[in-house]
């Protein structure tokens, strides 16, 4: 008798992997009449996990047939087993009476069922415990039989344990758990999968994935089910979205689906894993918008503020934002901001005006149209960029701004733009706060298909804008100091093109610090008395405003020494000692002289080295040089600078030798001074040291190349000054730059008159005849009657209270200057004359008559002099007579 064996139709080849629901198996097969047909089984079925075998007993109660499936299972041959007593063979001693009593009963035609112990060899002892059916049955003489069919016992309990532990794991698991079987219908479910997905468990038995999921989902899983059928292939954490009964939040559940196989290895069905991700799906997401909002925030610092532009701070802004956080958004500034205006901008009602500088959209490329943009009825257009515009009082943005706090807008569609008013469904307005002060708004918008602002939304807008609201108020105070250091900086420059007799000028100045266009190099252009021009190179110690302070300070000394005509010399002397005035503290002395020999406390040598460091900003250094156009005689005195470059024309540049002395503010040196004649068309050049001295090369170098440009600047005077910056190194950015350029061209001696006068009365005569006469060869009959008084006046005072040679010189320039030249070192007073007085009213009437006058020294006397505007048509000369009167 055979257990479990393949049969004959296992020859045939069915069975194989053509069997249905997968390989190894089919359900019954039939022929073509329908009926069923014989199919064998895989080994592994459910006998050979039981462990069934068989064999029979004779009618004398012996074995007379032996299975093979018993001699594996009892692990006794069938030659030892047929033909003996089974009680005698296999039952213990102590049981065989028993065991005969038993099979007597069998043999009289009982059935029965029990455990029977047995051992494998004789005189073993019990090794095993079998549960033995006997069935009685007859021969073919018609006697009595018995069929026995033995189980082991020990393969039962496995059995029956391995279905309580799967039935444990199945009832108890956290986890919904569902057996799909080959026809893809559900079989069993577990009360967690019921509690997952709503209602009792046995309602989805022979149920589908359509049962408990929405139609999308449902076809989604069912073709993973089909898959996983078919292929073996196991599915892990596959996602389905869908609702409980009885809630309306969405609910998320993560599927993992494996193929089941029967003890043959043929699939009997799919296992399915369902777990209830909700939660941790939400809180993925809000990891993720957390994430999301730390890299916006890192990226906002990182990019905004790199611009002290109020327009490209804002314009960065939007680019952080879109469409990293929004679809579209807008920055509204206030119009006073943006126009520079002291007071606070806006206004505590949030009605000023507002100017829109900025827009971004992932979008569209429209103006943001949203429910902000429409007026109560509707009927305003959005706001395009660049436009001045002002928000209702009763629209949310006036809100926003008058409160200073963010609010999330819901949409409202504008009659006018419906397009655009079905995309935005959600709006933030955020006031841009600086310093508790307004300067402007933000709208950040989302269209629908993105997720409406929330509370963290609405956090982070608010940080967004803060961050650019304190860029743009440091822009907006940066521009005003700006515009405050521009003003310092060109009112301590010479105003437009500088003009001077005899001279052709061009001048640049280039600063070292592009963000401040202040510094401490400076140069000016001076009118002295006689057509000549001081000529003024300096450059301060330092950078930035304090330098350009000093600078302004040094530029308002030279000037006020310079209209005392002194000498180039006495100038830089007077000049040094200002200096070490105002880095001393106003002592007269340098913080370093200050504490020279002192040997005091600490606090003294903080003192000391506090006044050093002031001083050093004061340090500076100067060349100063006077040209006389008459004379073409230019004299220099240097403290310090670099010296002038002369180019005479067909000639190389030469650096003039002219001794360097020491820089403002040492003290204790004198500074020397030499006169240099030039020539007609030759080129002089001052300048400062950051034209020619940089990192990437030293001086010399610098020298070289500056030499070589100006000698190959023959062209106008102001392409030869864009020609030497083209060719020189001024984007180095390390010092403030200065040049001054001047091509010389003297006074023709036609322009000049020059007379010695005797020391006596009729001098005076003389003295009016040659002036009437020059200023009729020039031309200038309308200023011959004024000059004639006025030289007069002049030669008068030379003659009462001078002595020696008189000398009378006219020149004519832009404009009329007269000099009268004694030997008396005293210097003329004006002074008002009493009523009663007969004389002391001639400088009066010069104050009145001329355009200027004043006096220098000379090396043997003095220099007095006026000047006269030249006539133009349309303004009359003023009139003498009235002028003499007007002294009475």
């Amino acid at each position: 008798m055979s257990s479990g064996g393949a049969g004959p139709a296992q020859a045939d080849g069915q069975g194989g992997a053509d069997s249905p629901g997968g390989p190894g198996a089919r359900p019954h097969a039939r022929d073509p009449h329908g009926l069923p047909i014989w199919q064998s089984s895989q080994p592994g079925s459910i006998y050979d996990y039981i462990r069934v075998a068989s064999f029979s007993l004779g009618p004398d109660g012996r074995i007379d047939q032996w299975s093979e499936r018993a001699a594996d299972m009892l692990g006794i041959p069938a030659q030892y087993a047929v033909g003996k007593d089974p009680v005698e063979a296999f039952v213990p001693g102590e049981l065989r009476e028993t065991g005969h009593r038993k099979v007597s009963e069998i043999l009289d035609g009982r059935e029965w069922t029990g455990l029977v112990p047995y051992r494998r060899e004789e005189g073993g002892q019990a090794e095993g415990l079998a549960e033995i059916y006997v069935m009685p049955s007859e021969t073919e003489l018609g006697e009595r039989a018995a069929v026995c069919l033995v189980v082991d016992v020990r393969a039962l309990r496995g059995i029956e344990t391995d279905l309580a532990a799967a039935q444990a794991v199945f009832g108890q698991s956290p986890m919904g758990f569902t057996l799909f079987g080959t026809d893809l219908k559900l079989m069993r479910v577990n009360e967690r999968f019921a509690t997952v997905f709503g209602g009792p468990a046995h309602k989805y038995r022979g149920g589908s994935p359509h049962d408990f999921l929405p139609p999308g989902e449902a076809d989604r899983l069912t073709a993973a089910l089909r898959r996983v059928l078919e292929t073996g292939e196991s599915v892990a954490e596959m996602q389905v979205v869908g609702l409980v009964p009885g809630e309306e939040e969405r609910r998320r559940w993560s599927i993992s689906l494996y193929r089941l196989h029967g003890a043959s290895g043929r699939p009997i069905g799919i296992a399915a894993l369902a777990a209830d991700v909700t939660g941790r799906r939400r809180a993925e997401r809000e990891a993720a918008n957390a994430r999301r909002n730390l890299a916006l925030l890192n990226e906002a610092g990182a990019r905004i503020g790199n611009s002290l532009d109020l327009e490209t701070t804002a314009r960065t802004l939007l680019d952080v934002a879109v469409p990293q956080f929004c679809d579209l958004a807008s920055v509204d500034l206030y119009q006073g901001l943006l126009a520079g205006d002291e007071a606070p901008p806006g206004m505590s009602d949030g009605s000023a005006e507002l100017r829109r500088v900025a827009f971004a959209s992932a979008v569209s490329d429209a103006p943001l149209a949203t429910s902000t943009c429409c007026s109560p009825d509707g009927s305003q257009d959005p706001v395009a960029v660049g436009a001045v515009h002002r928000y209702p009082f009763n629209s949310p943005c006036a809100g926003a701004l008058r409160t200073g706090q963010a609010q999330i807008i819901p949409s409202r569609e504008c009659d006018d733009r419906q397009e655009l008013g079905a995309v935005v469904h959600s709006t933030l307005a955020v006031p841009m706060v600086a310093r508790d002060t307004v300067v402007g708004l933000v709208q950040f918008s989302r269209t629908k298909g993105s997720e409406p602002f929330g509370e963290r939304d609405t956090a982070l807008a608010v940080e967004l804008a803060a961050r650019a609201a304190v860029c743009i108020d440091n822009a907006r105070l940066y521009r005003r100091e700006h515009e405050r250091a521009l003003i310092l900086q060109r009112s301590l420059l010479p105003p437009g093109d500088p003009e001077a007799a005899g001279l052709d000028i061009a001048c640049r100045y280039l600063p070292g610090t592009t963000a401040t266009e202040v510094g401490g190099d400076w140069f000016d252009v001076i009118e002295l008395p006689g057509h000549r021009t001081a000529l003024v190179v300096g450059d301060v110690m330092g950078r930035g405003l304090r330098a350009a302070v000093a600078m302004g300070e040094l530029r308002t000394a030279v000037r006020t020494l310079a209209l005392l005509d002194l000498e180039p010399a006495e100038v830089l002397s007077a000049l040094d000692e200002i200096a070490r005035g105002l880095g001393g503290g106003g002592d007269g002395r340098t913080g370093a002289r200050s504490s020279r020999g002192r040997s005091g406390s600490s606090a003294e040598t903080a003192r000391a080295a506090g006044a050093a460091d002031l001083s050093e900003v004061y340090l500076a250094t100067c060349v100063y040089a006077v040209y006389d156009p008459v004379t073409r005689r230019c004299t220099f005195a240097n403290a310090g600078h670099l010296p002038p470059v002369l180019v005479e024309d067909g000639e190389d540049a030469l650096l003039l030798d002219v001794p360097p002395g020491m820089p403002l503010g040492v003290g204790g040196e004198p500074f020397e001074e030499i006169e240099v004649d030039l020539p007609d068309g030759a080129l002089l050049a001052l300048y400062t040291d950051g034209l020619v001295e940089s990192r990437e090369h030293p001086l010399e170098e610098g020298l070289r190349a500056f030499r070589a440009a100006l000698s190959d600047a023959d062209r106008p005077l102001e392409d030869a000054c864009d020609h030497v910056l083209s060719v020189m190194d001024t984007s180095h950015g390390e010092d403030d730059i200065a040049l001054l350029m001047a091509r010389v061209h003297g006074l023709p001696k036609d322009a000049v008159g020059d007379w010695n006068l005797a020391p006596d009365a009729r001098s005076v005569a003389r003295a009016r005849e040659l002036a009437r006469d020059q200023l009729t060869d020039w031309g200038l009959e309308a200023l011959v009657d004024t000059t004639e008084l006025l030289v007069s006046e002049l030669v008068t005072n030379a003659l009462r209270h001078g002595h020696g040679e008189i000398r009378l010189r006219l020149l004519l320039d832009r404009t009329l200057v007269c000099e009268v030249w004694d030997a008396d070192l005293a210097q003329p007073r004006r002074r008002r004359a009493r009523d009663t007085d007969e004389g002391g009213r001639g400088l009066q009437l010069v104050g009145l008559l001329s355009d200027g006058w004043g006096s220098r020294r000379t090396p043997r006397g003095k220099t007095v002099w006026f000047e006269l505007a030249l006539p133009d048509g349309e303004s009359a000369a003023p009139d003498p007579t009235e002028a003499l009167l007007s002294l009475f």
